[in-house]
């Protein structure tokens, strides 16, 4: 079995890491740390996470926690979570499997939403496996809380741009894709909240994704503070 690391950024995310964490200890792959990089939560996920025997490291905002994470990851594989997805059986095993059976140096999985709502299957599910499969060969990206990447490939992009406050995780996989081969992991999906659609509203989050989007695509990365808020869901 590959060493691997997995790092998860969190604020005050005691609701939901306990799934997370439960999720990661019922697969059958064991060679692993997790490394939980906490931006000062002042509920009890650091509390959680010592129960579940992760390392704590000081966090911030999602890159930097994600760096500060990788900085002590022992693993030849890092995996980047978001502390409200959760894995499916079998999901390391397979992917991993299927990332080295691939040969690939960075890889995201297929999403699958935690609702029963069609919507969410449509917008947080069929739309971004269709794009993600159909680009992966000529404009790879990924969301931040699903990415598999060889440590090396990591430290070899300097890892995430922390001067980048929006898409910091398509910036990083663009980056890595470049000095190794980038994958869509069709094996096991990432089961994943809809939290922010139920606190902002479907189409106006939608919209807002749509607008960052094209903002990144004619004027560049974005490194101005905007409308986003990390934790406290």
């Amino acid at each position: 079995m590959i060493d691997i690391s997995i790092i998860i950024p969190t604020l005050n995310e005691e609701k939901y890491l306990p799934k997370l964490l439960e999720s990661i200890k019922k697969q059958n792959y064991n060679n692993y740390e997790i490394i939980v990089s906490d931006a000062n939560s002042k509920d009890k996920t650091r509390e959680i996470a010592k129960k579940f025997g992760c390392k704590i490291v000081k966090g911030g905002l999602p890159s930097v926690a994600r760096n500060n994470g990788a900085k002590i990851a022992k693993g030849e594989i890092i995996i980047f979570f978001d502390s409200d997805v959760i894995l499916c059986d079998n999901f390391l095993r397979e992917n991993l499997k299927e990332f080295e059976k691939r040969n690939l140096g960075i890889a995201t999985t297929c999403v699958k939403p935690l609702s029963k709502k069609l919507i969410d299957y449509f917008i947080v599910g069929f739309v971004p496996n269709s794009w993600m499969f159909i680009t992966q060969k000529f404009s790879p990206h990924a969301p931040g809380f699903s990415i598999f990447v060889k440590k090396k490939i990591h430290e070899k992009i300097k890892g995430f741009d922390e001067t980048i406050k929006i898409a910091e995780d398509h910036d990083y996989v663009k980056r890595a894709s470049k000095v190794s081969k980038f994958g869509l992991l069709m094996s096991k999906k990432i089961l994943v909240s809809v939290r922010r659609f139920d606190k902002e509203g479907r189409f106006k989050l939608s919209i807002k994704y749509i607008y960052f989007t094209f903002l990144r695509l004619f004027k560049g990365e974005i490194r101005e503070e905007k409308d986003y808020e990390f934790g406290n869901y």
